[in-house]
């Protein structure tokens, strides 16, 4: 398949692929996106609502989301690894086939333990997912356009998080929590169906073994990658996974204002992955910096807006735009990853997921050691902060490596 021309008139310019099949696949694979962003959202936004049920506080339940982020970060480069010899195609129907299942029993977890375990399964698949995914994504667009092709996959999540998200809050409310679980069983499914029919069959890599995929573990770059990710992100989720509690609690905005701004964050979120991507495509280095800049700001407002539904808005939006960090860092690891091109890949999403367990544990270490639901907002603007040293540390490191490659052929 030729790849497709790309216009980049705009940072909201879009993939334009010649061939249509190209558009199905992306939708194909972004709605495997909108799945994933539903639940790994919407669980947090229904700790409200289930930890009574559970049996358990707030702060307990806080586990149950770092218990799914603990399965991306294990299932991440163990599907990876073990799936290098599947086309990816093939492996991409198997992990929503298996996230399916996941996301069933947790939506008839009898009690609290049985939902840790849930949660872990379901976020087993996750990682290996949107790592194959971004792969796959890439293949089909010419190579300068990847961060943007990247996106059009990502889109998926963060419209889950303007529409999905709200959804399976409102329906947590309305008619019981376990339907936000039982709904994206079904959307997994769908994206396994979709997926086989659209998605273009490929053989597998020439070469491709565990072997080669583990390669990647030893370069250096790769790890200070996944570090940026996994420290910096942290800050959006010890804000988000408590945001709800603290709309109810700091706030005092009625339940029902609670998907209203969730679908706040979610537009922040698409509009940062669209703009994000764009720039990235001409300053990838740059632009990770700038996020992580931009995150840390945004994230030590949150304490002082937090009094006023109309003044937290559009700091809620600001957190949202910082999301635009994952497509931006997925593309950073197909520059630095050689030949390991799958594990690298998947291991992003173990580093956002690792952030998803780090973020909501300090933040209810805060909030239970009497510093307040907005303590969350300090909390993530020092991870966000400490994302930032680590692409400093990565700069530098790059900058003198080339330096020494430059010295060495002269």
């Amino acid at each position: 398949m030729n790849p497709p021309a790309v216009s980049s008139a705009s940072p909201g310019s879009t993939v334009e692929p010649r061939h249509p099949h190209t558009v199905w696949a992306l939708l194909a694979l972004a709605l495997g996106g909108f799945s994933i962003g539903t639940t790994e959202f919407a669980a947090m936004t229904l700790v409200p609502f289930f930890s009574p049920d559970l049996g358990i506080d707030v702060p307990t339940a806080g586990r149950v989301i770092s218990a799914y982020a603990l399965g991306v970060v294990v299932g991440a480069p163990v599907f990876a690894t073990l799936g290098a010899r599947l086309p990816r195609r093939t492996l991409l129907i198997l992990l929503m086939v298996a996230f399916a299942v996941g996301n069933g029993l947790s939506a008839l977890a009898p009690g609290y333990h049985a939902m840790l375990l849930f949660r872990f399964v379901s976020g087993l698949p996750h990682g290996a997912y949107f790592g194959v995914g971004a792969l796959v994504a890439a293949s089909l667009v010419a190579p300068e356009r990847r961060a943007q092709a990247v996106s059009m996959m990502m889109l998926g999540l963060t419209v889950a998080t303007i529409i999905g998200v709200p959804l399976a809050n409102a329906l947590g409310q309305w008619v019981g929590w376990r339907w936000g679980f039982g709904i994206v069983a079904v959307l997994a499914l769908c994206t396994a169906g979709l997926v086989a029919a659209h998605v273009p069959k490929d053989t597998v890599q020439p070469g491709a073994s565990a072997m080669r995929e583990l390669g990647a573990l030893a370069r250096r770059q790769v790890w200070l990658t996944l570090g940026i990710g996994a420290i910096g992100f942290g800050g959006m989720f010890a804000v988000y996974t408590y945001l709800a509690s603290t709309l109810m609690e700091v706030t005092g905005a009625p339940a029902s204002l609670l998907p209203v701004v969730f679908s706040v964050f979610g537009l922040g979120m698409t509009v940062g992955t669209l703009v994000c991507a764009w720039a990235a495509d001409r300053a990838l280095m740059p632009t990770v910096g700038g996020i992580l800049v931009w995150s840390a700001c945004s994230l030590a407002l949150y304490p002082f807006v937090a009094g006023s539904l109309w003044t937290l808005l559009p700091v809620v939006f600001m957190i949202g735009c910082s999301g635009g960090l994952g497509a931006v860092l997925q593309t950073r690891l197909m520059d630095v990853a050689g030949e390991a091109q799958t594990l690298a890949a998947a291991l992003n999403h173990s580093a956002f997921n690792a952030a998803n367990a780090l973020g909501p544990w300090l933040g209810g270490m805060a909030i239970a050691a009497g510093y307040g639901w907005t303590s969350t907002g300090w909390v993530g603007a020092a991870l966000a902060l400490g994302g930032w040293l680590v692409w400093l540390w990565s700069l530098a490191d790059e900058r003198r490596t080339d330096g020494l490659r430059l010295l060495s052929q002269r």
